[in-house]
């Protein structure tokens, strides 16, 4: 094996993959460089790939102790501790902290601890000897320190976690067959809103449910994304997965406005007022309008709060106070970020990613950065208020959510990865790649591959940082939430990556046991059931892995099939398992049997001939007819549909049976799109496309306040709840 090839093996560039035809797929030589390089190690010449293989292989040897380690709650704790030969005549004193406080120490002589490995590093020999330690905390994220011979003390986390996540039966009064609504947030309409949805819509929203008999409410990737840029809002590529989108604040709901009578004034203004109904009846959001509606009563909401409390020391300041603590420096940093972002996009539009910036406010740690932040103190504030009362507006809506009757409440989407322009990627120099995106490789959907412009992290810098970027999503993810659902959950095993440079793409993999435990840690804590995203291309041995760490596996009633092409009964469908008609980057179900998707792909030539057109064409009425057969096969058939030819119009009952098909499935958890529910027929997401087609700016057909008294949201909820949880 050449060196090139060691180096990147060793930082989980595997060496081929199989597509979704079968063909393999060897990783070049250009690949394997490019995405080195983009882990931060030289790669360029043999020389350099030479200078990083030895760095890496002895970083392992030249440090007392790994970052890191992952054990499951009970097992014996194992650590390898590296020293250079001679200090057979010492002692090794070792003290493990954990987490709630509690201390155990201990001390033992260096050669009784077992010897496993010898290496050479700079021409001295040294030994990895393995620790065992006499005591097994419970779960959590511990601290052991070691010193050798009174040396300097070396610490490492020591992370226990459960076996598996907590599952639906153990946190639904209903127990383990459920049922939820899935919605796209900014789509909801309402009375009040300013022409998105808001967290008091999604209040409102989550009582209708609950009171429907539903147990959790889906959303679309909460994430900050960019208040400089609102033009910048798909929820998947977010400045930062730990926080919140701020223009999902309800203004009229900030405690603020009652004691501010100049926000008042703003908002009775007559252009005002006029400029709100514009936006609040408008067909698509704009997101440009309504954050000119927003931000500057926001600011104004601000500077009271700042008067009126933070100067005064009010209560309210202090439970602001609260919040910046319990979040941590993390906040700021964003809040820092975002003043920074502001400043420099606002100024010259081409700075808009941080690499652009001058180059000494591209390190947050620098003395540059530090004084912006003393010099623009009043703006870092308010972007920390602002992620307050988000997160302020979410909890009161989890709580309507769970007072109405939802047993489980929201589950939030956690995406892949982040834009690498944004809050995270600035922050984490460690955690996430530069000079490398995330993507898949071609499938039958996506002939050319795709590449998602997202920053993935590292798994160097993951185990360096003793994983704390991931565990900081995790954590704020979970966050008023009863289940989160990991986007492209095989992520956690390995991840597409494409270089900048243009060449091929390649697999990365991952510390798959290290991460899924850290998942079942966080799913315990956080009492959070944990779905994942399992389309695509699968790894062998993926699915049963997810099972055994109680990950439910997210099954698409469209794809769900056998060899021969026909729909898997609903007996076939995995207990663990949430089941859905569609999703929001698919048609609806009116869509889909109408083929308003392939209507869109035709009107925007994204057809690369028109034999692949027709042929998709035809591939619809087949489903079409495979269907029927699949409802008629479990006696669901509507009457109106009196054979299987598939080509009968739509119609609502063809939807209830189908949504009554798949909720009479073994799945956990049966979701209906609320784009299903209110006979929608144009989807959320258009993959392959930008601006195109309206991605993520389609609003929903009625306000939330008409949603109890529609009939096809009523009678689905009832097909749902019988099928779910009985007759009521």
């Amino acid at each position: 094996m050449s060196e090139l090839d060691r180096l990147a093996a060793l930082v989980g560039i595997e060496p081929y993959f199989h597509d979704i035809f079968g063909a393999r797929r060897d990783t070049g030589d250009a690949t394997k460089r490019a995405l080195i390089a983009a882990m931060g190690l030289g790669a360029g010449t043999d020389a350099e790939v030479a200078e990083s293989l030895r760095t890496l292989e002895e970083r392992a040897w030249s440090r007392l102790l790994p970052p890191v380690t992952v054990v499951t709650e009970g097992a014996p704790i194992t650590v390898p501790v590296a020293a250079r030969i001679g200090f057979d005549g010492a002692m090794l004193a070792w003290t493990l902290t954990e987490e709630g406080g509690a201390v155990h120490r201990g001390d033992i002589p260096f050669a009784a601890v077992a010897d496993i490995d010898r290496r050479d590093v700079d021409g001295v020999a040294h030994h990895r000897r393995s620790l065992l330690l006499p005591v097994k905390p419970g779960l959590g994220y511990h601290t052991l320190t070691v010193s050798l011979g009174g040396g300097e003390p070396t610490s490492m986390r020591v992370i226990v976690a459960p076996e598996r996540c907590v599952l639906p039966e153990e946190v639904a009064p209903q127990g383990g067959r459920c049922w939820g609504v899935g919605l796209q947030l900014y789509g909801l309409r309402s009375a009040t809103d300013w022409g998105i949805g808001d967290f008091d819509d999604l209040g409102r929203f989550a009582r209708t449910a609950g009171k429907l008999g539903a147990t959790l409410v889906g959303l679309n990737p909460l994430h900050a994304l960019f208040p400089a840029d609102p033009g910048h809002f798909g929820p998947y590529s977010p400045s930062s997965r730990s926080f919140l989108n701020i223009l999902y604040i309800d203004v009229e709901a900030v405690p603020d406005l009652a004691e501010c009578e100049e926000a008042r004034a703003m908002l009775a203004g007559d252009a005002f007022r006029h400029a709100i109904v514009a936006a609040r009846e408008a067909e698509l959001v704009d997101y440009l309008a309504v954050s000119r509606l927003k931000m500057p009563v926001l600011e104004t909401l601000f500077h009271s709060f700042r008067a009126r409390h933070l100067d005064l020391s009010t209560k309210r300041a202090a439970a602001f106070d609260r919040f910046r603590a319990e979040i941590g420096p993390a906040l700021r940093r964003h809040a820092v970020f975002e003043a920074l972002h502001e400043h420099f996009f606002l100024g010259e539009s081409q700075l808009w990613s941080w690499q652009s910036w001058p180059a000494e406010f591209q390190d947050p740690d620098s003395p540059a950065v530090a004084d912006f932040a003393g010099q623009h103190t009043e703006r870092v504030l308010f972007y920390e208020w602002l992620q307050w009362e988000a997160d302020r507006q979410l909890g009161a809506a989890a709580e309507v959510g769970r007072q109405a009757g939802l047993g489980i409440g929201f589950y939030r989407d956690l995406a892949v990865a982040v834009n690498p322009g944004g809050a995270a990627a600035w922050s984490d120099r460690t955690g996430l790649v530069q000079g490398a995106s995330v993507g898949a490789p071609p499938d039958a959907f996506n002939l050319k591959g795709q590449n998602w412009g997202l920053s993935p992290l590292s798994p160097v810098g993951l185990v360096e940082t003793a994983y704390e970027p991931f565990i900081e999503a995790l954590r704020a993810n979970m966050r008023h939430a009863g289940a989160l659902r990991i986007d492209h959950v095989m992520a956690l095993k390995h991840l597409f990556w494409i270089p900048a440079d243009g060449s091929d793409g390649a697999y990365v993999e991952y510390p798959f046991e290290d991460l899924l435990r850290i998942v079942a840690l966080e799913s315990v804590r956080n009492r959070c059931v944990v779905i994942g995203e399992d389309l695509g291309t699968v790894p062998d041995g993926f699915r049963p892995a997810l099972h055994d760490a109680g990950i439910l596996s997210y099954r698409v009633l469209y794809f769900e099939r056998d060899a021969a092409g026909d729909f898997l009964p609903p007996d076939d469908y995995p207990r663990r398992s949430m089941v859905t008609v569609s999703t929001h980057d698919l048609a609806t179900f009116k869509g889909f049997w109408e083929g308003r998707d392939l209507d869109w792909r035709v009107r925007l030539d994204l057809y690369p001939d028109a034999a692949a057109r027709d042929k998709d064409a035809w591939d619809r009425g087949a489903d079409r007819w495979r269907l029927l057969r699949a409802l008629n096969r479990e006696g669901l058939r509507p009457p109106a549909y009196p054979n299987d030819e598939g080509d009968q119009p739509w119609s609502r009952p063809l939807s209830e049976a189908v949504h009554r098909f798949l909720a009479g499935s073994p799945g956990a958890i049966a979701m209906v799109q609320i784009e299903d529910a209110l006979c929608e027929d144009e989807q959320p997401n258009l993959p392959g496309t930008t601006d195109q087609h309206p991605n993520w700016r389609r609003r929903l057909r009625l306000a939330v306040e008409e949603l109890p008294g529609d009939d096809g949201v009523t009678a689905l909820a009832a097909v749902l709840r019988a099928e779910r949880v009985g007759p009521g």
